[in-house]
This record gives structure tokens, C-alpha cells and sequence, in this order.
């Protein structure tokens, strides 16, 4: 697995100055004080004054910090050093108090000895995870006896399908788990209006969303409630997806659950 990892993190890391850069991200607008966070996650968890959060692949931050500014005590963690070394830097731009960690997921426990009233994580996080067991045990690990844990996420029946193609629906990936990741080559930096990587390589995992449920509830999770949404974060994610009023992104006719989330307890 570690070369499938390595390869993920030179990916990323080198995203991060491109995103940093684009206007996909607006980081000039998130430091004048705009949220990076969206509907299922504010309706979810809509009182974190005074309450400690871990958000588990946090990527540089942004969302991290969003829940700081409403008052939560946060720490974020992120394979990336570079994802991280921005994070703290965003942080110290905002004049906002964050903890933030660069480790594997997996390795957290060998780095983080704490726990949580909210373990948070969202949007395009599991794929990079060759397994969800451990995930959720780690998840469990974290939160204290009687803290939530929620998780928004696109929902895996979309990653059957080519999201190059421009006008139809075809399906072109498995929806099943594999032990070995689904190869994927691409120059193109997604957010960023098309800008170029020298890191084309990805690997990336599908978790079907039973198993993600089950892997939450032998954790010894109590799953409070699912969801599924019709409509995406990410304009990205289809080519013939129109934007609505509340600016997410839909496919014609809402066909398809393109999210989903999951809140749960630990007793």
C-alpha cells in the first residue's frame, strides 16, 4: 500500500499550491471571512461553541478553520506536509487557534493521545483509504463517550461512472471494494480551472455504502441518521451538472443521490 500512498501524497501535496492559487478555493474570500462549509454539515452540527473537534483529513484547513471561527476548539490532521504547512499558516493569518497534525490516518494514534466531542471528516476522504475498518475504529478511538461523530461524502454509487464524458452517464468503474485501487492519470487539477500536474498518477479506493455503515456500527457507533442528497459540492464531478439556486450542483431531473451523510454517537 505504500507506494499507492506515496504516490497520493505527492499528488496532493503538489495540489496545494495550485489550489492555494485558483479561485476554486477563494482563499482571498475565506480570509476576509467567508465559511467553507456547506449545508448537511452546518444543519448537522449547528452548536460547536466551546466544544473540541478533530477533523480527519483536513487538507489544508479551511473547513478546520471554519469551525473554529463558530467557536469550536479544533485540530486537524492530513497526510500532506504541505496541505498542513498551509494550514498553519491560514490559521496564523486568521489570528484563529487550530492544532493542526501531518501523519498517515492510520498512524494518528502514534501522534495524537486525546478525545473529542465531535470527530468530523467530509467530501471526497474515503476513496484514498485502502480500508474503512480501521477508519472507523479510529474514528470510535477519538470520540468521547457521548460525542458525534459526522461524515459528508459523495455518495459511492457516483464513482461508477466516467466523469470525463460530457453528456450521458456511462458506467466505467466497479462499485465494489478491491484490495488494490482503481488507477487513475490525469494533468488536470480539479478547482483550479484547468491548471496542469506534473504528478498524474492516483490511486484510489470505492467503499460501498453499506460497508462504510458497517464499519461505523462494529466500531460500536450508534448511527443516529443517514442521508442522501441529489445534489454535489462539486461542479466538477459531471460535465453536464447545472448549478442551483443554493449554489450546489445538479444532474438533470436529480436522478441519482449524489451525497450522502452519516451522524453518529458514541455510548
Amino acid at each position: 500500500m505504500k507506494v499507492y500512498y506515496e504516490a497520493n501524497k505527492r499528488r496532493w501535496n503538489e495540489l496545494v499550491g495550485i489550489h492555494a492559487k485558483s479561485g476554486g478555493y477563494d482563499i482571498t474570500g475565506f480570509l476576509r471571512g467567508k465559511s467553507s462549509l456547506h449545508a448537511p454539515e452546518l444543519e448537522a452540527l449547528p452548536d460547536v461553541e466551546g466544544k473540541s473537534l478533530l477533523h480527519l483529513q483536513c487538507y489544508f484547513g479551511m473547513d478546520t478553520l471554519s469551525w473554529a471561527r463558530r467557536g469550536a476548539k479544533v485540530t486537524g490532521v492530513d497526510f500532506s506536509d504541505e496541505a498542513i504547512d498551509m494550514a498553519r499558516y491560514l490559521a496564523q493569518k486568521t489570528s484563529l487557534d487550530a492544532t493542526f497534525i501531518n501523519c498517515n490516518l492510520y498512524d494518528l494514534p502514534q501522534h495524537l493521545d486525546e478525545q473529542f466531542d465531535i470527530v468530523y471528516t467530509s467530501y471526497g476522504v474515503l476513496c484514498w483509504l485502502d480500508g474503512v475498518e480501521e477508519w472507523a475504529r479510529i474514528v470510535a478511538q477519538y470520540l468521547k463517550p457521548g460525542g458525534t461523530f459526522f461524515l459528508a461524502e459523495f455518495h459511492p454509487f457516483v464513482w461508477i461512472y466516467d466523469d470525463d464524458n460530457l453528456t450521458d452517464l456511462v458506467i466505467k468503474y466497479d462499485y465494489w471494494h478491491k484490495a488494490e485501487p482503481d488507477h487513475y492519470v490525469g494533468d488536470k487539477a480539479y478547482a483550479s480551472g484547468g491548471m496542469k500536474l506534473k504528478n498524474t498518477d492516483e490511486y484510489g479506493w470505492a467503499h460501498p455504502l453499506g460497508t462504510v455503515v458497517t464499519a461505523l456500527i462494529d466500531a460500536s457507533l450508534r448511527i443516529r441518521s443517514l442521508r442522501e442528497y441529489p445534489y454535489s459540492v462539486d461542479e466538477d464531478q459531471f460535465k453536464f451538472m447545472k448549478k442551483d439556486t443554493e449554489g450546489y450542483w445538479r444532474l438533470p431531473g436529480d436522478p441519482l443521490p449524489l451525497m450522502y451523510s452519516i451522524k453518529a454517537t458514541k455510548p
